[in-house]
């Protein structure tokens, strides 16, 4: 068992039936969707394959989208918003494959303000803005429009408020607070829509990305250093598990 009660997980070993042939290697990223369904995002030959609840395998998606797989959200709409950090696009899928939306420019990278350089993840707002976390070498966060027009930048390289060392992962909570994943920093930064900085929470190990419970004041924060940990929105730690110590591979 993993965490403490009420926050306490059993591991489900052997969950999830593969295709014949296929494999999974690297998962960066997995969510879930309305109806229970879990999408699995991998660095594979079959990167984006569906599942449900008790893991049958029930589809899989064209992979020819897809280099670099990283970041995976669906809204509440249940459209899949994935980032594709080798290609520096991302995209935007309704709950059965067909691309919607496709923001930034097949292959090119940029710097210095530009969109993207091996981008990371996507969270949307309220507003159905859209926030982009720029990621491995871009030391930004972009905004769009829900059309995915541009609407601003912010962030520069650095570790004070609003400058960031890897833009690791972006989600919108409640009041449209913007949390960003600033993971060599070892924080995780919390800004208002419009790219103002409101409050940090250090003594992070390395944060990859958050989640909130959508029925409660939760959130659930995964560490790259092996460790991962619950807390209200307040920031009071309510469960925990994992050493938080690198591996020898």
């Amino acid at each position: 068992m993993f965490g403490s009660a009420p926050y306490a997980y059993d591991l489900a070993e052997g969950w999830g039936s593969l295709p014949p042939g296929a494999s999974l290697t690297q998962i960066p990223a997995v969510a879930c969707d309305s109806q229970d369904r879990v999408y699995v995002f991998s660095r594979s030959d079959h990167p984006l394959m569906v599942f449900d609840r008790d893991g049958a395998f029930l589809h899989e998606w064209d992979p020819s989208h897809f280099e670099d797989s990283h970041g995976i959200f669906i809204d509440r709409h249940d459209n899949v918003w994935l980032t594709d950090r080798g290609t520096h696009l991302v995209y935007k899928f309704d709950p059965t494959g067909n691309l919607l939306m496709t923001i930034g420019t097949p292959n090119k990278s940029t710097e210095d303000g530009g969109m993207f350089n091996r981008q990371t993840d996507v969270g949307i707002a309220s507003t159905g803005e859209i926030f982009v976390s720029d990621g491995y070498v871009n030391p930004y966060v972009h905004k769009f429009a829900p059309d995915g027009t541009h609407l601003k930048t912010w962030g520069e390289p650095g570790d004070g408020p609003g400058q960031f060392n890897v833009v690791h992962g972006v989600r919108v909570a409640r009041q449209d607070r913007v949390w960003i994943c600033d993971r060599e920093n070892h924080r995780i930064q919390i800004f208002d829509a419009d790219g103002t900085f409101i409050e940090q929470w250090g003594d992070m190990n390395r944060p990859n990305t958050v989640f909130f419970d959508p029925n409660d004041d939760i959130v659930y924060v995964a560490e790259l250093l092996h460790r991962v940990r619950i807390f209200t929105l307040k920031g009071e730690l309510i469960s925990e598990w994992g050493d938080g110590q690198p591996s020898d591979t």
